[in-house]
């Protein structure tokens, strides 16, 4: 069957999504509309394509210990020189994403890893590109602001033209599939509840 690679992560949504997936093509950064805008929960992880059954039913149960939480992003920050990341700056709601990202990872789950870097929730607006561009996306994203309430996560799957496609949707509360939200700029050909 082979191998996936899989990640989690909390979409941010219209017409912030959007918004800040376009300025992000706008600084020149190739992986732009391949990535929806999004929190991390889980990075870039292999799974082997057998274990998908076992990683839904993990989601879906920490999904449902889970609740809705607001979240605001305010201004931006960045990971240099350790990492070429300029980011939108998570100012409310980050101990929730760190829980979910705890439980998501947990040692006795499928998606159990270790992390290069300690957790920091975050929404990336520019990465690996020029410094001059970096610097652009830091000061003209410096006033950003977004507010809304997070009432679920999802799980994606990074396809061979390394495009990021969401697979499943799980609510808070239910940790049932629910149709999912479609990617920034691009159609849904079907709900995302009935990928397989």
């Amino acid at each position: 069957m082979g191998t996936v690679t899989l990640g989690v992560s909390i979409a941010v949504p219209e017409p912030y999504g959007s918004l800040l997936q376009e300025r992000r093509a706008g600084f020149g950064d190739p992986a732009a509309h391949g990535i929806p805008t999004h929190v991390t929960l889980l990075p870039p992880t292999e799974v082997d394509a057998a274990r998908l059954p076992a990683v839904r039913a993990h989601l879906a149960a920490v999904a449902a210990a889970g609740r809705s939480f607001p979240m605001r992003l305010s201004g931006t920050g960045t990971f240099r020189p350790l990492s070429p990341v300029v980011f939108v700056q998570v100012v409310e709601g980050a101990s929730a994403c760190s829980w979910l990202q705890r439980q998501v990872r947990d040692a006795s789950g499928p998606l159990a890893r270790e992390l290069a870097f300690p957790y920091h929730p975050h929404v990336t607006v520019a990465h690996g590109i020029p410094d001059e561009a970096m610097d652009r996306a830091y000061e003209e994203l410096a006033g950003f602001e977004a507010a809304w309430t997070v009432g679920s996560f999802a799980l994606y799957e990074q396809g061979s033209d390394g495009v990021w496609r969401e697979l499943y949707e799980y609510e808070f509360g239910a940790g049932r599939p629910s149709k999912g939200v479609p990617a920034q700029g691009s159609p849904v050909d079907e709900p995302a509840a009935t990928r397989t």
